[in-house]
């Protein structure tokens, strides 16, 4: 793994704030940061290679538009713990898996286009994995903003 230059982090906290509404969006941020917009595309490549980052892309409001987003957790065996994130995350609604030191230790995110394909996705998971999805719906929103120290 290559470890972050100031660029990397630059351009970290540079994505999350907006991506510009033009034909060229990585050109234009690109040169922002003083960078090719190739550069920029290789950067973003290699930090998803070595798990940098786990994806990049919009953030939708889906409860704005009439869909829903629910908080999930699961007690996955560790031996299984890979299987599991495979079958989970090859569901579209999935984004922002997580494991963790608990024993609830796979936690996900699910975002669908109608509240009820909440409880349709999770079931489908629990079916394919046999391992039960805790749901913990969505009470109060929060915008938590991650910065890289440059």
């Amino acid at each position: 793994m290559t470890p972050l230059d100031d660029t990397d982090r630059r351009l970290l906290n540079r994505l999350q704030e907006d991506l510009p509404l033009t034909p060229r969006p990585y050109a234009d941020v690109a040169a922002e940061l003083g960078i090719t917009e190739q550069d920029l595309l290789d950067r973003l490549a290699r930090m998803k290679a070595d798990r940098i980052i786990t994806r990049f892309g919009p953030f939708f409001d889906a409860a704005a538009m009439g869909g829903d987003f629910c908080l999930c957790a699961m007690a996955v065996p560790e031996a299984e713990f890979e299987t599991v994130l495979t079958k989970v995350n090859a569901h579209p609604e999935v984004a922002h898996n997580y494991e963790r030191t608990h024993r609830l230790n796979m936690w996900f995110v699910l975002a669908t286009e109608t509240p009820e394909a909440i409880t349709a996705t999770a079931d489908a998971i629990e079916r394919e994995t046999g391992i039960t999805v805790h749901r913990f719906p969505k009470l109060q929103e929060f915008f938590i903003g991650f910065r890289v120290a440059a």
